[in-house]
């Protein structure tokens, strides 16, 4: 009796028409094979890794040629019907469905991909039969580790990463999300008391990551323009690690998140709204929604620190107590200070909905995951987080064009050093702290062109600790101005601020002399509109998150009158005051933009050509420092990488 070759022949279309879809593209149908990929690759080591489960989509290939020509790149068949390779294959197929498959296959692992020494039939079964792991005894091969080569650079931290949790199924696009969620998982501890110490990881991985992942494919999340990991860290980002979650509780969650994350798919437009252009006289819908509405607008400000000790939480403050005193009649305000700076933040936002709150404004960077969490679980909040860096479709962003007013500083310190030599402290060297260096320089230089921009990093946000020890610094350079807070408001905290020329004093330390410039930020004027918008019903409340639309942040400058300009008219000469006024009328007017080329950076690479003129996303993505800074990088950023999310990065323009 011949033997029933029905799951063979069954297998072997699939092979045939996934090798006809290669040869028509002009590619090899075949299975790859490591043996010839390794002919130009050094290897340092072979580590052998014992039995491990390996999930069957990591195993990409075989080992030699010759085996590599019995299947198609999808590991299907490609051998004729009547060989003996087919009748083994339906055997290998028979046991697996009898009694399963036991005995484990033996493969290499290179670059956390994996090929198959023996065991080929088996994988192809396995894979026809849509299983998700099989276990392999696998050998590492460990290539030389090579600076300029990201797939190694990236393969060196999974490395780490693996032999910490000994978890080989997650994989990320992106260098430093291995140690991002080895910082997230850490520490982590099932809620099962039945799960020893050593077997954390592995409980992790089957209890949350696989949940994930079987409800992100479910929901259609491969189709989206990022890998299931990257996917996985943002979720944990936004929404923590919870491994006894319902399932129907995670599918109503992942169906939000999903819906964030089709947003950036390129589909879906960002408007980078530049200048006030919210409609704040009611129409038909404004007054309707004023009939309808017998109380008061409730707004709330949530900041990571409070009024006394910053002077950032200070100028929202001020915005605050304007738009309460603007729009009495209609708003109430609240506030709440001392918000962590991560997702903890999410249940403070919360109870500031539960108590009425209808729009809130979070004004820390640091403070995304909790806005962007708490915003999908409450879509009929508007939610807005101060920062530039990302784009999404429950919560706005606003930030303000800050190297505007900093390049009028630089106009100003240019004119007034004697030295030719410039100070600039700075806190960390995050996207708009870069772009305002820039800026303060390219201003400076206008005026003279030898000028020399020295940059002290705090490496804090305690200026007060930070301040003296970057002047003298700074000063034992040469320099005798120095740019540093970019707020003119309550002094008690801080003397330091704008642009300001330094003296010394008999007991060595260095202090301000006179101050001549600073930027001023205006939020009321933000708020105000804004609010007015709502108002008026030409921002709606809330987000239907069925609906397409358009994402929009606001990036407004000098025109808009969020930013502002000062300087001391007793200390400029009226030369100067008239350039000033000059080129603040051009950036006002938008017929003057800071950064046009030609701009080279520090090393005299021209980065900017000439007549080039950079705009939103260039701008806020800076990582270069223009022609006559002079500092050494930090190796800190400054922000807990935990808040970065791969989800709504930077577009628009």
């Amino acid at each position: 009796m011949s033997q029933d070759l029905t799951a063979y022949i069954n297998a072997r279309k699939l092979g045939l028409k996934e090798y006809s879809n290669y040869i028509s593209q002009g590619r090899n149908g075949y299975l790859p094979f490591l043996d010839g990929a390794l002919k130009n690759i050094d290897i340092v080591s072979e580590v052998d890794m014992g039995i491990v489960d390996i999930p069957l989509k990591k195993i990409r290939g075989t080992y030699t040629y010759l085996r590599s020509i019995s299947f198609a790149r999808n590991y299907m068949p490609l051998m004729d019907v009547d060989t003996e390779f087919a009748m083994k294959w339906q055997h290998v197929y028979n046991i697996q469905n009898r009694k399963g498959l036991s005995d484990p296959i033996k493969v290499y692992e290179y670059l956390n991909w994996f090929y198959v020494v023996e065991g080929n039939k088996r994988v192809s079964v396995l894979k026809y039969l849509d299983n998700y792991s099989y276990q392999g005894h696998v050998t590492r091969l460990v290539p030389k580790y090579d600076e300029n080569d990201r797939d190694i650079r990236l393969y060196y931290e999974f490395m780490d990463f693996n032999k910490k949790t000994g978890i080989n199924e997650i994989w990320f696009s992106k260098e430093g999300s291995f140690q991002e969620l080895w910082e997230l998982i850490k520490d982590y501890r099932p809620s099962s008391r039945m799960v020893n110490e050593e077997d954390r990881f592995r409980y992790f991985l089957s209890a949350v990551y696989s949940a994930f992942r079987n409800v992100f494919y479910e929901l259609g999340g491969n189709s989206l323009p990022i890998t299931t990991g990257d996917a996985f860290l943002d979720f944990l980002k936004i929404h923590g690690i919870n491994d006894a979650i319902p399932e129907d509780e995670l599918r109503a969650i992942m169906r939000r998140f999903i819906a964030e994350m089709e947003y950036h798919k390129g589909e879906q437009a960002v408007e980078v709204q530049k200048s006030p252009q919210l409609k704040v006289e009611s129409g038909f819908i404004g007054r309707l929604t004023g009939r309808m509405r017998n109380e008061k607008l409730k707004v709330g400000f949530a900041h990571v620190n409070d009024a006394t000790s910053s002077s950032w939480v200070y100028s929202h403050e001020l915005g605050r107590m304007h738009l309460e005193h603007v729009l009495a009649q209609n708003v109430e305000t609240v506030t709440v200070t001392g918000l962590p700076e991560s997702i903890e933040a999410a249940p403070i936002l919360q109870k500031m909905i539960d108590a009425g709150c209808q729009i809130i404004f979070t004004t820390s960077p640091s403070l995304i995951n909790a806005t962007l969490k708490v915003a999908m679980e409450n879509p009929g909040v508007n939610l807005l987080n101060c920062s530039a860096m990302h784009s999404f479709k429950h919560v706005n962003t606003y930030f303000g064009r800050i190297h505007e007013p900093r390049f009028l500083c630089g106009i100003v310190a240019g004119a007034m050093t004697k030295t030719g030599r410039l100070g600039y402290i700075a806190p960390f060297p995050v996207n708009d702290v870069i772009s305002s260096i820039n800026a303060f320089t390219l201003g400076a230089r206008m005026i003279r062109p030898d000028t020399q921009v020295y940059v002290e990093w705090m490496q804090t946000w305690n200026f007060a600790l930070a301040t003296p020890e970057c002047t003298k610094r700074i000063a034992e350079q040469g320099a005798d101005i120095i740019c540093h807070h970019n707020t003119l408001v309550n002094r008690q905290f801080s003397r330091e601020y704008g642009v300001y020329t330094i003296k010394r004093e008999e007991n060595g330390d260095y202090v301000p002399e006179k101050y001549l410039a600073v930027p001023v930020w205006n939020w009321g004027i933000f708020y105000e509109k804004y609010i007015r918008s709502v108002l008026a019903g030409g921002t709606r409340l809330g987000h239907d998150p069925s609906s397409p639309g358009t994402m929009r942040n606001y990036w407004w400058g000098l025109d808009s009158g969020l930013l502002d300009f000062f300087y001391a008219r007793t200390h400029l000469p009226v030369e100067t005051r008239k350039l000033i006024e000059l080129v603040k009328s051009a950036i006002i007017s938008r017929s003057f933009k800071v950064f046009t080329g030609p701009i080279r950076d520090r090393e005299g690479r021209l980065v900017v050509e000439e007549d080039e003129i950079l705009e939103h996303p260039q701008i806020l993505m800076m990582d270069w420092l223009a022609e006559g800074v002079i500092c050494s990088m930090p190796e800190s950023r400054g922000l807990n990488p935990l808040s970065d999310l791969s989800t709504g990065k930077i577009a628009g323009s």
